[in-house]
């Protein structure tokens, strides 16, 4: 359910709307001289365009993209200074998940004045600084890239906070049917996130594209470079998180041993206070009392001060992707994460670089995600429309070593028992989001193993909602959630049915916090307690808000939140099994994730089982992962506090051992200008 086109650093296009821009705008812009046109792909099908034009002084653009009946659509008009500095901007149209956007910038005679709905509307005395649009349109990194190469080497300062700088990266001689052949220039941006991002520059220094194995913008009729733009610029990312995986792992010489631990022992969900536990190679090799543990000799001590030591965490529902994810999450104590749906080569590289140790990350499991074609389809995945098809496509995720399958919204319920009898075949689990016109019940029914996101439970309920495909899966459940009554037989009847059939949950709970409980200019709540530490303009974007609110259904969208964190606490109570997943913030959300089971009701103790050994039994991985335990791999964290009775303590790790391998949380987050 992944909620934003990636587009690295700069601008995320947020939510959704209100107006549509008029004929007679579409006529005056189709009658543009010299327009430039961009098409915007998912993976590798045209999902959207930019058009970038010049009326008079103004540098205009159009962006419009279909993401699964969510995207944006933007008209964006700057004016610029000589040094290509934002001097007059004006933006409207709607987001990515249809509110109403309408933000203005200008700078007149020494004074910047600014409105947007994170912001509010200000105004301030000082010298002009680059405005980077909270909603603008990728025309916006023409405009950055120009005003850093005329600063010629020197900080660009940002509004309202911060710098950046380019770098050169390298050429690239590129080829498309009917086209010259041409060289582009990838450029690194750093300063927006936590590491840089990457943009592909024509041979006049201007904006060609940017380009990920998850969406892409790009000029028309080049498409078909894209495969190789991505391929340079992940090489290119890589090469900095090898530097971070050689300077930032340390690898002991002997036997690694951390003594005076307050252990969480995840199979009792209990804490063990004074244990040694001694880590040989990429084993445990032991576990036991301090006052009877044998320390090896020329061992490494970590005496733990009475620190709480646990299993490395599990996060169950991530979409991974090269540069700062996989060192977010081990920063956070998370060792170990299952992928729900990506560009198969993207994470079959991932996982192999994480597993090697040539970039920091978790160990991954894969699900392999299916849909069916249609305007709904997933971004990322194999399509069936077909039996043979959707067979096929099952055993071939089951020969790259894929352990689960993830059905997609758009996949057609006529082929989701052969999916799920094929799957079962070969040993691979089925889960997935609940197919249009198809029922959480009936899923269950025909044999999902797990069902993802907590919203399709009540939309089991919501009878008025047939297609879930569209935004309705969200508002409805926004506006029907809180009139749920937990006690009716319907309910009861379909809980139970959730046990007897062992049918695992991933609520990703946390991902809904900021869609129906943030408001637009205040903070995440999802985020609130890390903002801080972050990157300035990573920081800026945490005030941009969730789904878009009617007048007078505030406080029910509220409620409506309230009710689906109680759906977890249900769960828990009527014994099904509960995954912790994130679909969101690397490393940050997962500790959110497990603050909100506490507060449906879950004790901590339990909560930090679900996120350990419970996830490792559930992916049948708990012969080696999921607790300490001798001859189990070295995944350990150290915790400074006690979880196990004050949950929040969890974002407090401070050495994360992975595969045997040690890592200082504080040097990560360093690394990636995260404050510790």
């Amino acid at each position: 359910m992944r909620v934003s086109i990636a587009r690295k650093g700069l601008f995320a296009v947020g939510v959704a709307l209100a107006t549509v821009l008029s004929s007679d705008v579409h006529a005056q812009q189709s009658a543009a001289v010299d327009t430039t046109r961009f098409v915007v792909l998912f993976s590798d099908r045209v999902a959207g365009h930019l058009k970038v034009w010049n009326e008079g002084q103004e540098n205009v653009s159009d962006y419009e993209y279909n993401d699964r009946g969510r995207g944006p659509h933007i008209r964006e008009r700057l004016t610029l200074n000589p040094s290509s500095y934002i001097t007059r901007a004006t933006i409207s149209g709607h987001n990515y998940l249809k509110d109403s956007v309408d933000e203005r910038f200008s700078y007149d005679n020494g004074t910047a004045s600014w409105k947007n709905h994170v912001e509010g509307e200000g105004s301030k005395a000082g010298p002009l600084l680059f405005y980077p649009s909270l909603d603008g349109t990728p025309a916006e990194n023409d405009v950055i890239v120009q005003a850093l190469l005329k600063a010629d080497g020197k900080p660009l300062p940002l509004f309202p906070v911060g710098a950046a700088t380019i770098a050169r990266v390298r050429d690239l001689h590129i080829s498309a049917p009917g086209l010259p052949s041409r060289t582009v220039t990838l450029y690194a941006v750093s300063g927006f996130g936590f590491t840089p991002w990457y943009v592909w520059l024509d041979d006049n220094h201007h904006f060609f594209g940017g380009v990920s194995a998850w969406s892409s913008t790009i000029i028309e009729g080049w498409q078909s470079a894209v495969p190789r733009m991505i391929a340079v610029g992940d090489s290119a990312s890589a090469m900095q998180f090898q530097d971070f995986a050689r300077t930032l792992a340390h690898r002991p010489s002997g036997a690694l041993v951390f003594r005076n631990a307050n252990l969480f022992d995840a199979a009792a969900a209990r804490m063990i206070p004074h244990t040694t536990v001694v880590i040989a190679g990429n084993r445990i090799q032991s576990v036991g009392p301090d006052a009877a543990a044998k320390i090896p000799a020329g061992a490494e001590v970590i005496d733990a001060g009475g620190k709480a030591l646990l299993p490395g965490l599990w996060d169950m529902h991530v979409h991974i992707s090269p540069g700062p994810d996989g060192m977010l999450h081990i920063a956070a104590g998370v060792t170990s994460a299952r992928d729900m749906g990506n560009d198969t080569g993207t994470v079959l590289g991932l996982k192999k670089q994480f597993d090697e140790g040539s970039v920091i990350g978790p160990r991954l499991v894969l699900a392999g995600m299916m849909d069916s074609p249609g305007p709904f389809q997933v971004p990322i995945g194999l399509l069936a429309s077909t039996e043979p098809e959707a067979r096929a496509i099952v055993n071939r995720y089951a020969d790259l070593g894929f352990e689960q399958i993830k059905i997609y919204s758009s996949m057609k319920p006529e082929l989701v028992p052969a999916i799920i009898e094929e799957a079962h075949k070969r040993g691979l689990r089925v889960s997935g989001h609940v197919p249009a016109f198809m029922t959480a019940e009936q899923v269950v029914r025909l044999g999902f193993d797990e069902v993802q996101h907590v919203n399709f439970l009540f939309l089991n309920f919501i009878d008025s909602v047939k297609d879930t495909r569209a935004m309705s899966r969200f508002t409805a459940v926004g506006s029907d959630a809180a009139g749920l009554d937990f006690s009716s037989p319907r309910v009861r009847a379909f809980l139970q049915l959730l046990k007897d059939r062992h049918t695992v949950s991933d609520p990703t709970v946390g991902t809904f916090e900021d869609m129906f409980v943030a408001r637009a200019g205040t903070m995440s709540p999802n985020m609130e307690a890390v903002a801080d530490r972050l990157p300035s303009q990573v920081r800026r974007g945490l005030f941009s808000g969730g789904l878009p609110i009617r007048p007078g259904m505030d406080q029910r969208y509220r409620d409506s939140y309230a009710a689906m964190v109680r759906m977890v606490g249900e769960l828990y109570k009527s014994g099904i099994t509960i995954v912790a997943g994130t679909d969101g913030w690397a490393g940050f959300g997962l500790h959110r994730e497990l603050e909100l089971y506490v507060r449906a009701g879950i004790p901590a103790p339990e909560v930090l089982r679900i996120a350990t050994l419970g996830a490792a039994r559930v992916m049948k991985h708990d012969n080696e992962r999921g607790s300490i335990a001798p001859g189990k791999l070295a995944d350990v964290i150290l915790v400074d506090g006690d979880p196990s009775t004050n949950i929040s303590d969890i974002r407090k790790v401070s050495t994360v051992v992975r595969n045997g391998v040690m890592y200082r949380s504080a040097d990560i987050y360093r690394a990636l200008g995260v404050k510790p």
